[in-house]
């Protein structure tokens, strides 16, 4: 095996260590509205700290993952990196900024009971949870589809660059990729919830699992 088919290796495990364990917290997130649902606000509000506990220890330590996987591209294959980020800066600032917010919705929701400054920041998780891994789906399915890409001469040296938008990304192929990972997501979350709660929750959780899986399964 020679270096670089190792390093590629290497990245494709950071990338499935990311996708499976910051996959199960998107899908916790995704779920907030739907497992929390009945009962007087108070209940409620009672279910979904129940829901954001579940993923409390581990949600920050999973996006290392991301981090991680970004740097070894970086150390390993500098051009695929170069071309990646500049072909595609606008959806990975998309995804940095989803991130952002919605680990400040992890992060503040809690430092006040005022019931609008909750609801803001539950829209700030739930939307990102759904965002996010809809635009990883569509990154990576893209760089398996394949990238419009132009070659250019500089001197003696040959080099390609990415030729396209922000919008040539989302092909049907590319929004069938984001859909999948984000249904993935959901399952794993429910799975998850119904690993990790009891009664009503974890029945409910068992149920959209069973439902969301098979729609996972056709897509």
């Amino acid at each position: 095996m020679d270096l670089a088919t190792f390093w590629f290796i290497l990245i494709g495990v950071l990338w499935t260590g990311f996708l499976v364990l910051e996959g199960f917290d998107f899908g916790v997130g995704m779920l907030l509205p739907v497992l929390s649902r009945g009962g007087d606000p108070v209940e409620t509000e009672k279910r979904r700290r129940l829901l954001l506990t579940t993923i409390g220890p581990f949600w920050d330590g999973n996006e290392v993952w991301l981090l991680t996987a970004g740097g070894a591209t970086f150390a390993a294959f500098p051009h695929w990196y170069a071309t990646m980020f500049s072909g595609m800066y606008l959806a990975l600032l998309l995804l940095l900024v989803t991130l952002i917010l919605r680990n400040m919705g992890l992060e503040y929701r809690h430092k006040r009971h005022d019931r609008e400054w909750v609801r803001r920041w539950d829209l700030a998780i739930v939307g990102g949870s759904y965002l996010a891994p809809f635009v990883v789906g569509v990154a990576l399915t893209n760089l398996v589809a394949g990238l419009p890409m132009t070659e250019h001469t500089m001197g003696s040296t040959v080099y390609t660059e990415f030729d396209g938008n922000l919008l040539s990304l989302f092909t049907p192929v590319g929004v069938l990729g984001g859909l999948t990972l984000t249904a993935a997501c959901l399952t794993h979350g429910a799975h998850f919830l119904a690993l990790k709660t009891t009664g009503d929750v974890r029945t409910r959780a068992r149920s959209v699992a069973t439902r969301s899986g098979l729609v996972t399964a056709v897509l």
